[in-house]
């Protein structure tokens, strides 16, 4: 990094008492050397960033970066502050700062600079350095790396490069060696071979935690005497460790906060699975544990599709903090099956809607196509079209239930997932009965796996035994147990909801707009989403189902259009990135896409979600009201001509955007006035040093 970072760059004594007015002082350096064009548009750029995931590490260390369109080339400036900033670390302030700036698209550069950096952050002599080091020029050499903090022991042909990617060359060939035929992994005549260990790291965000954990395996490795040789699977991709390395290794170490890429390569070893932050706070402890369980012969077969000893987590287990109780992981889960099924909704609905559009509502009654198809008429192309989408939607149920079971029991949760969804739709027992089986399926499986089975049966495991028990006894409890019970139920939910009517019908109208605009694309919007669309994935829905899903589409374009139309109106309550940002606001609330109000919500979300929930269940209530249908699962305005009372569904979503445009408005107007480049937090309180939040939502780094 050695044109990224100049004696210019350097503040020895910064005097900032906030993460905002840090990222100020050391952003003025940057603009002072033509680094960056926009000072308070960069600045707002930062604060968005900081708003989507707090930057600061253990270890007194603070790093605000951002991606923007004010930034002329990659750019890090450094300050060093006595009293020290709170960046929202566990342990405390931070008296090291590091600003990094990259240009809106030099993703790699971006990457680059914060992956090295947080590398060299894992050396306690480069930063004891960094706090002692007495001038600007003599700290910016040693970031720059042509001051090594102190000589350390080069153990890079051991080890690997501790680069960004493992550079596993010279291990590759040893372990090819050790491991040829007959090799048993140990040198029979000379003395044993240093004890090997594999790791991944990853970390939600795919810089900062994952290449510091690879940092601090690497270091109390060299410290122990053992080989530790680490895969980042970070933002900018992953080099994969060489097959040979692994099948050398005695032990794996999986340090991820999210899924592991392509984890069944580490079946076999014994494994410790666990979250990110220890590997960067206790690595010497987790190597302790791979190490006694290669004593204990304990092989770890969560790695892998493997069939026992299963005592780790999945990879959507591992989507979140380690330690997550039950209910987020039984959330994970099921959103899990839900974002792989709504392709096919939205696929299989549009499908169907152009079917529709183009034949009338009796295309359902075409004869098959293979049958009867005439290239020059439009019927034909409609029933088409139709058909297919017809068998889009045939798999939303076992696709639900499959990747729920996934998200539970890694593959082998497929195949009972997948036959479990299916005799769902055999036996009417639909979308709760997908649920149902997802849940089982992964149950089982993960019953299966803890049985403990001999060593000769575990290759068949995978690929026989877990999949035809798991199949027959999902098949078993949804046939013969549970599956009529549901059937029941659900038939009794569709009867309920066919029944509804008048006032009954708008205050669900209401509800549902106000879940799709409570969390604006979570959780709570793909609940009210995937209710609706499970509605209308039938050949024939009821009149009823299509009136909730244009409800829930009516309320999903609300909070972006009312942030448009706000800042529209009375942009002097915006700053120049938020205005900027509206504009954008109009295309994506337009085309159906909630999370286009997302950096409104994370800048002033005690104003912008209320006043959004308030219009969304204003439009909802109204579409149920005017009677408005929807056959499409998705599309927003492009969809129209394909809406029941479409001018009446219209004037629902412009009354629910004028409501909450107007509170927003309005909530931002009671505020304190601010002047200059002060900005508003969410509170209600100017702070003269800080940027307004910014509207630009720059890609997570």
């Amino acid at each position: 990094m050695s044109d990224m970072i100049t004696a210019d760059l350097v503040d020895l004594d910064l005097s900032a008492d906030t993460k905002e007015a840090a990222a100020r002082a050391l952003a003025e350096r940057m603009v002072a050397l033509g680094r960056v064009t926009d000072l308070e548009g960069f600045l707002a750029d930062v604060a968005a960033r900081e708003a989507q995931m707090p930057t600061g590490l253990d270890g007194g260390i603070g790093i605000p970066h951002c991606r923007s369109e004010h930034v002329t080339e990659p750019t890090l400036a450094f300050g060093r502050s006595a009293a020290g900033v709170d960046f929202g670390a566990a342990d405390g302030p931070a008296d090291l700062i590091f600003l990094i700036a990259a240009p809106a698209g030099a993703d790699d550069a971006h990457l680059t600079i914060l992956s090295s950096l947080a590398r060299q952050l894992m050396n306690a002599e480069f930063t004891a350095a960094l706090r002692s080091a007495g001038d600007a020029a003599a700290a910016a050499a040693l970031i720059r790396g042509e001051e090594p903090a102190a000589p350390t022991e080069d153990a890079t042909e051991e080890t690997g490069d501790t680069g960004d990617t493992a550079d596993t060359g010279a291990v590759s060939a040893a372990a090819s060696a050790e491991t040829a035929p007959g090799s048993t992994g140990q040198d029979s005549g000379g003395p044993a071979r240093p004890f090997r260990i594999v790791a991944v790291t990853s970390c939600p965000t795919g810089i900062a935690h994952t290449y510091m954990a690879a940092e601090s395996l690497e270091n109390a490795g060299r410290e122990e005497g053992v080989e530790v040789v680490v895969e980042t699977q970070g933002s900018a991709g992953f080099t994969r460790l060489d097959p040979a390395v692994i099948a050398a290794a005695d032990g794996v170490i999986l340090a991820h906060d999210v899924a592991v890429r392509e984890k069944d390569r580490f079946a076999g070893k014994p494994t410790v699975d666990t979250g990110v932050k220890a590997a960067i706070n206790r690595p010497g402890e987790l190597i302790g544990e791979v190490r006694d369980k290669a004593a204990r012969g304990e092989v770890t077969a969560a790695a892998a599709d493997g069939p026992a000893g299963s005592g780790g987590a999945t990879p959507v287990e591992r989507g979140g903090e380690s330690g997550e109780g039950y209910g987020a992981k039984l959330r994970k889960w099921l959103m899990s099956g839900v974002s792989y099924m709504v392709p096919f909704v939205a696929a299989g609905g549009l499908l169907i809607a152009l079917g529709f559009a183009i034949g009338g509502y009796e295309i359902n009654k075409a004869p098959s196509v293979m049958d009867h198809f005439v290239w020059t008429q439009a019927d034909s192309w409609a029933a088409l079209l139709f058909q297919i989408g017809g068998v889009a939607f045939a798999f939303l149920v076992p696709v639900l239930a499959g990747y729920i079971a996934y998200g539970m029991a890694d593959r082998p949760g497929l195949v009972p997932g997948f036959v479990g969804g299916s005799i769902a739709l055999t036996i009417n027992a639909g979308f709760l009965g997908g649920l149902a089986a997802g849940l089982i399926s992964g149950a089982v499986v993960l019953a299966i796996q803890r049985v403990p089975i001999p060593k000769a049966l575990r290759g068949i495991m995978p690929v026989v035994v877990i999949p035809l028990v798991s199949a027959a006894v999902v098949g078993f409890l949804m046939f013969v147990v549970i599956g009529k019970p549901i059937a029941s139920a659900q038939e009794g939910m569709t009867d309920w909801l066919n029944g509804l009517s008048g006032a009954n019908a708008v205050l669900l109208g209401a509800l549902l707009g106000l879940m799709m605009c409570f969390d604006l694309g979570g959780p709570v919007n793909k609940v009210a989403y995937t209710f609706a669309t499970a509605g209308i994935a039938v050949a024939s829905p009821s009149d009823l189902a299509m009136k909730i899903m244009a409800a829930v589409m009516a309320a999903g374009m609300v909070p972006p259009l009312a942030m448009a139309l706000a800042t529209t109106v009375r942009g002097r309550l915006f700053n120049a990135a938020e205005r900027e940002n509206g504009k954008a606001a109009w295309v994506l609330g337009a085309s159906f896409i909630s999370e286009g109000a997302i950096p409104f919500a994370a800048a002033d979300p005690l104003r912008v979600i209320p006043s959004s929930m308030v219009g969304g269940a204003v439009t909802g209530a109204l579409s149920m009201a005017f009677g408005a249908t929807l056959r499409a699962p998705h599309g927003g305005i492009f969809v129209v001509p394909l809406i029941g009372n479409p001018l009446l569904y219209l004037v629902a979503i412009a009354a629910g955007v004028c409501v909450t445009a107007a509170l927003v408005i309005v909530l931002k107007g009671l505020r304190k006035p601010v002047t200059g480049t002060s900005a508003q937090g969410p509170g209600g309180g100017a702070d003269p040093s800080a940027p307004t939040p910014g509207a630009k939502q720059p890609v997570a780094a």
